[in-house]
């Protein structure tokens, strides 16, 4: 069974977030090993500079490293710049993980300022969601939808029509 790790920046506060993610983590659990980690976020002022938010990027870059570094693993950077794909194609990607050797699989999500170019450098894949601008509370909610889609359409699940 394939691990997934969702690799955050900051914490869920409002309870409809941690609702929706954890009906997704419970419906994930017949298809992987899932893990959402949540990284410390770092403090910024009200309107930083671009100095202090590309310091605040390097920084929660450096705790997303351990994961990064990881054996085996297929690393994911969610950007907004990125190429998007449909769930069906995220369904052949996870697949072809799964066979290539892959053991576990790491999606990197950011701070409402993204992530650290490092990180996305390291990452094997950049996945864009959409065009919209999306909170990146929202988008943790997303992508553990499109993730138990992707499963389910691998699994002939009737989930996806």
């Amino acid at each position: 069974m394939l691990g997934v790790n969702v690799v955050c920046v900051g914490k869920l506060k409002e309870q409809y977030w941690r609702d929706a993610c954890a009906e997704y983590i419970k419906r994930l659990g017949a298809y992987c090993r899932l893990s959402v980690i949540e990284l410390s976020e770092s403090r910024l002022p009200q309107k930083p500079s671009d100095a202090e938010i590309n310091a605040a990027l390097s920084a929660e870059g450096k705790l997303m490293d351990a994961y990064l570094s990881q054996k085996g693993a297929f690393n994911i950077a969610l950007c907004v710049e990125a190429e998007q794909m449909t769930s069906e194609e995220l369904s052949k990607r996870i697949d072809a993980m799964s066979v290539s050797g892959f053991g576990s699989v790491n999606i990197f999500i950011g701070s409402s300022f993204g992530l650290d170019q490092g990180v996305k450098s390291a990452c094997d894949l950049r996945l864009g969601m959409s065009k919209f601008t999306l909170p990146h509370q929202l988008a943790r909610v997303v992508i553990l939808e499109q993730l138990y889609r992707a499963f389910g359409i691998s699994a002939g699940s009737k989930y996806h029509k």
